[in-house]
């Protein structure tokens, strides 16, 4: 019988696309990709480390492993491993630590899956991570996560990834497509282009050879995909030009996500963010002129060193004017080897949660409010195969998560619906009459 090799994934898109490719590679090496709880003989742990949360669910994914197969073979991946492998080889469990240059050559490394008292570790720096490695997500959804770009050459003063990652660097624009079109191929309705920095698309052997503006171009020809979405993009990486050819565009959805992360040009400076919260103003304006109806999510991050009250309620108003749909919200979190873990005016963690709660309640009044601009109209929904308590869901192009009593004959079926009402659990919710579900 095949070994059986079983993931767990931690943190963003990139993460879960990448995952796939590692699952790939198993697959063509011979094992049978299982479920978590399946005892596998392998388990490979995805991880992420842009807050201290992450890292202690790391701990505790290893723990639960072990729980469901004592005897597997523990390997663990991603940002997490290339910043603190020595850390992570402490943690009763673990095999194997695999850096940002190694993680795709994991079956190389894997060898003998026989449990050792102490973990190996194989993490060279991250000036090694210079090759960019296609992935894509895979079998789990109606849509597909798709990588173009990885590392970032920006210096936010908050963030890890550049030391996890490595510098900006890009898959060509004729590799993409050729991905693009395999998933096409495959029945995927929806793809999801995603990256470390994706606007920074187009960095080639240390080389800028392309814009992320001639890669959204050449996608938009690409025949057998419905729908393509950007995922997370720098305001000043957000071009004119993109928000206009989005506004026309044959394939790409009226639906931005856009980093803010501080409404204060106070807290920008300090972050060392590429912009000024006039610049988003600006995109917001010009998306909402071009694209009335088009979903605008927002990052934002409370309690970074040096906010005060005052700043923090500037974040708060500006947000509160902005015409935009949702925010992710995240706390700061203190993150070793960053130039805001020097900083002077540390916020303390109630007063943290306190803006964190604050913001979560306007991010559900803002998705409210977006949500019942779109009562009454009809809206083409892409069906997801989840079940939960009878119902599935799926998302109209420009993000309006609806929900429905489930039918497995509307599982990846594009359908127009009509929009009727907002659910107690926030969705929007539609019947199944005729007159509401327009096959």
């Amino acid at each position: 019988m095949n070994k059986k090799v079983a993931f767990y994934t931690l943190g963003c898109k990139l993460n879960y696309s990448e995952t796939s490719t590692l699952g790939r590679l198993f697959s063509n090496a011979g094992f049978d990709t299982v479920d978590f709880t399946d005892t596998p003989d392998v388990y490979v742990i995805n991880t992420c480390s842009v807050t201290e949360n992450a890292d202690k669910k790391c701990k505790k994914v290893v723990k639960e492993a072990l729980k469901v197969s004592p005897n597997a073979y523990v390997t663990i991946v991603g940002c997490y491993a290339q910043l603190k492998p020595i850390e992570i080889a402490e943690i009763e469990g673990v095999d194997m630590v695999l850096g940002a240059a190694e993680k795709f050559q994991i079956i190389d490394y894997i060898t003998d899956l026989t449990k050792k008292p102490k973990a190996q570790i194989y993490n060279q720096p991250v000036s090694q991570a210079n090759e960019f490695v296609p992935a894509y997500s895979f079998g789990d959804r109606t849509r597909t996560f798709l990588k173009v770009q990885d590392g970032c050459d920006y210096s936010c003063s908050f963030c890890t990834i550049p030391l996890a990652r490595g510098a900006s660097r890009s898959d060509t624009i004729a590799s993409v497509i050729e991905q693009a079109r395999q998933i096409a191929a495959s029945g995927v309705k929806e793809i999801v282009l995603t990256g470390v920095n994706l606007g920074d698309f187009g960095i080639i052997d240390g080389k800028r050879e392309f814009k992320f503006f001639d890669l959204v171009k050449a996608l938009d020809e690409v025949e057998g995909i419905d729908r393509i979405r950007i995922s997370s993009i720098e305001p000043n990486l957000l071009t004119d030009e993109i928000i206009e050819f989005v506004a026309g565009s044959k394939r790409f959805v009226p639906h931005f996500h856009i980093p803010l992360q501080s409404g204060s040009n106070k807290i920008l400076s300090l972050m060392r963010r590429r912009y000024k919260r006039e610049l988003y103003v600006d995109r917001v304006a010009n998306i909402k002129q071009l694209m009335p109806d088009c979903c605008i999510g927002v990052d934002v991050i409370v309690g970074f060193p040096g906010e005060t009250r005052e700043d923090f309620v500037d974040t708060y108003n500006f947000l509160n004017d902005l015409d935009i749909s949702y925010l992710h919200v995240f706390t700061y979190s203190e993150r070793e080897n960053t130039l805001a873990a020097e900083m002077n005016g540390t916020v303390p963690g109630s007063t943290r949660a306190d803006r964190s709660k604050m913001l979560h309640i306007l991010s559900d009044k803002k998705r409210r409010a977006f949500y019942e601009t779109q009562l009454g109209r009809t809206g083409e929904v892409l069906f997801e195969g989840d079940i939960k308590e009878g119902y599935m869901h799926g998302f109209t192009r420009n993000y309006v998560k609806v929900k429905t009593k489930f039918d497995p004959v509307l599982v990846n079926e594009l359908k127009k619906v009509g929009l009727t009402k907002i659910s107690t659990d926030g969705d929007v919710e539609i019947t199944e009459s005729e007159e509401i579900l327009v096959h």
